[in-house]
């Protein structure tokens, strides 16, 4: 029988020549790929390791090493695998010697690569093994696959009526042997059972009155267990969690969870930490997942990659609605075409048995390096790929902003995200209301959602007349409270991904003040803060009872009347300021008058059993710890470069001077923000001015970022008609 053995102890790190005695998991870039420093260390790294000899034949799993790994065992090359986010294994039964220790050494390099995914990107590329090492020995000759790319050689397809399907892989000879499935409920009882000849690759059992997985209201899971037998007994062994349920999606209804409308209230996750990197265990793994379900979403869009089978098997668990993805983003390329389909092959293999991932991401935002010649033939040459490899779960990807609502590339996926930042990066909140309808209105058979959408929140910033771009607590919440509500009143839109629920590493990022470090998160990358905006959703989407009073953080505030602002999902709010009682009903969120004394002001908020105080000091003197300091990155920017998928329908850098000026929304943002008038007559002559030529030669000269950003600005403007 197959026996798995951890060996994250003890291995030795080697780095430009120096060796450290470590653990897994582990990377080298915990640091310097949070912005410790100007760049970070992306290259060849090694890691060393004595084991004993192991019975049987013997496997070497790994489940996560960052990007490419070739691994050799006593010096003898075994393989290598070139995907930084799947598990993968090598046999290495004949090179295990039997009378002395065996070194494992394991080269790991994360370095630019123009045949591999992911290559430009808004997150860190962590380099090291992250994730678990395990030997797997022991095994017999015939066995369930280990080398299939599956975790346990078993693909479940259970239908809501009690039927399923399993499709089981052998390695080895099947000659007189059977497999045996026995299907268990949750409290161990069986349930179902069938024995067949193992060279049947394809069988059916069925569960009478089966328990539906039914979310996050009845995570139910089943256990499916395999059982290869010789002469009655059992040779190998393996198992794995499933779940019965049925969904769908409908373009004008939302999504359907067996049977029941269910909007998907979603957060994006990153799976790395401050200080830890990605190298992650099961500790932080759960504590997100319980921030997550603290804050009331109901979904999780696992960004962008594959993510630690530990995570799925969470949310499986919980409740969760996953989408899983692979990275295909950014910049598309013919080159690394065979790598992403490769990519795309491990994720599903390894995650199809979960109940809670219910599509299958193929890209994302992949048409910002241009949607020139192969991208839209390679991105439907993956949906292909993964409709071959899983019949049952639709495919999706998200667009980047400024991508034509009539490009070709909406026209693959089954279900469509776009990636909306009106408000932060371009215009203001209030666009996204114009955005969604007008795209309904012209494509309302597409099924929807917004997969990403978000602005930055440093707990150190703050006004009391916040504005965009200004890198507080207080916008960014302003700006959750518009999306949140825009969002939830579009019965048609399935769901919604915040952009995102932690902050994360980006190394190429250095902006409000901080290097390193992408900043929209609902909590802190050190997972110690919940900022206001985490409480916005709060509000809107959790059960659980609870009051806050928003800006606890912005201590020094000005005297004088001031609004105060509280966060809860109970219908009466009394807040007491001074002594001074206020009580209001309200829904979600509750604004206060109040008069804030010089000095020390004691605020209370209570709702039923629930309360929360702060306190803040009444100054007319500005902190300027609220306020970027001087020097430091505060124009919002987004950080990719210009894209060649233009919309047509909306102004461009492809238009003339006049078409932009004399555009009807183009004078009405002028009027608002600079308080003057257009005056035609004098900018007539200006007017047939090309500005392609001209936006050319800019970027010659070193403003290609400016150029961009124009055109990404001038592409949310619809042309008058």
């Amino acid at each position: 029988m197959r026996k798995i053995t951890n060996i994250n102890q003890g291995w030795t790190f080697i780095k430009d020549g120096a060796e450290e005695n470590i653990n897994l998991p582990h990377t080298w870039n915990n640091l310097d790929g949070q912005g410790a420093a100007e760049s970070y260390d992306r290259g060849r790294c090694v890691y060393e390791k004595t084991i004993p000899y192991f019975d049987g034949r013997v496997y070497l799993e790994i489940n996560g090493a960052n990007t490419v790994a070739e691994v050799f065992i006593n010096g003898i090359y075994i393989g290598s695998h070139e995907n930084g986010y799947a598990m993968f294994r090598f046999e290495i039964t004949d090179f295990i010697k039997k009378d002395a220790e065996n070194t494992i050494r394991i080269i790991i390099d994360n370095s630019a690569n123009e045949f591999l995914y992911p290559e430009m990107a808004d997150f860190t590329f962590y380099g090291g093994i992250y994730r678990d090492v395990n030997i797997i020995s022991e095994v017999a000759k015939s066995h369930f696959a280990l080398l299939d790319m599956s975790l346990c050689g078993m693909y479940i397809t259970p239908k809501a009526d009690g039927r399923v399907f399993v499709k089981s892989l052998i390695e080895g000879s099947t000659k007189n042997l059977t497999k045996e499935f026995v299907i268990t409920d949750a409290e161990g009882n069986e349930v179902a059972k069938r024995e067949v000849a193992a060279d049947v690759d394809a069988v059916k059992l069925f569960i009478e009155e089966p328990v539906l997985w039914n979310g996050m209201k009845n995570p139910y899971l089943y256990t499916m267990t395999a059982k290869l037998k010789k002469d009655g007994e059992v040779i190998d062994e393996v198992s794995d969690r499933f779940g019965v349920r049925e969904f769908y999606f409908d373009s004008e209804e939302g999504f359907f969870l067996n049977g029941e409308n269910v909007k998907m209230k979603g957060v994006s996750r990153h799976q790395d930490r401050e200080g830890l990197g990605n190298a992650l265990t099961m500790k932080e793994h759960k504590e997100d997942i319980e921030l997550i379900k603290e804050v009331g979403a109901n979904s999780i869009r696992l960004a962008h990659y594959q993510h630690d089978e530990k995570f799925y098997d969470l949310c499986d668990e919980e409740g969760f609605l996953v989408w899983a993805e692979i990275p295909v983003i950014s910049r598309f390329s013919k080159k690394k075409q065979e790598q992403a389909k490769f990519m795309l092959e491990e994720l599903i293999r390894q995650n199809y048995n979960h109940p809670s991932i219910f599509c299958w991401s193929v890209a994302n935002e992949i048409s910002i390096g241009g949607a020139g010649s192969g991208v839209y033939e390679g991105i439907k040459e993956l949906n292909s790929i993964a409709h071959q490899l899983d019949s049952t779960r639709p495919t999706a990807t998200a667009q980047v902003t400024f991508s034509s609502i009539n490009s070709k590339l909406n026209d693959i996926p089954d279900i469509l995200g776009y990636n909306q930042y009106f408000g932060w990066y371009v215009q203001t909140v209030e666009q996204i209301d114009k955005w969604l309808d007008d795209f309904h209105a012209k494509k309302p058979q597409i099924k929807l959602c917004i997969s990403e959408y978000g602005a930055e929140g440093m707990t150190n910033l703050h006004s009391a007349t916040p504005a965009q771009g200004d890198y507080t607590e207080e916008y960014q919440a302003y700006y959750h409270e518009h999306y949140v509500k825009a969002l939830t009143e579009r019965k048609w839109l399935w769901g919604s991904y915040v952009w995102n629920m932690f902050d994360f590493g980006s190394a190429i990022r250095n902006e409000g003040g901080v290097r390193g470090r992408n900043n929209k998160g609902l909590v802190t990358f050190d997972r110690k803060i919940k900022k206001d905006a985490f409480y916005v959703y709060k509000a809107h989407w959790s059960d659980e009872k609870f009051v806050h009073i928003a800006g606890e953080r912005f201590v020094d505030r000005p005297t004088g009347e001031q609004k105060i602002k509280v966060y809860s999902n109970c219908d009466k709010v009394t807040l007491t300021v001074n002594g001074e009682k206020t009580e209001l009903e309200g829904d979600k969120i509750f604004l206060f008058d109040a008069v804030i004394n010089e000095g020390e002001n004691i605020i209370t908020a209570k709702a039923g059993k629930c309360s929360h105080k702060i306190v803040i000091n009444g100054t007319d003197v500005e902190n300027p710890d609220y306020v970027l300091p001087e020097g430091c990155q505060s124009f919002v920017r987004n950080w990719f470069s210009s894209s060649e998928d233009i919309d047509p329908d909306n102004l461009s850098l492809n238009d003339s001077l006049g078409d932009i000026l004399f555009n009807s929304e183009v004078q009405r943002l002028i009027k608002n923000h600079a308080g003057i008038t257009i005056d035609s007559p004098v900018l007539k002559p200006l007017g047939k001015i090309p500005l392609k030529p001209i936006s050319k030669l800019a970027s010659k000269l070193g403003a290609e970022e400016a150029i961009s950003m124009a055109n990404q600005f001038l592409q949310t403007i619809e042309k008058d008609k």
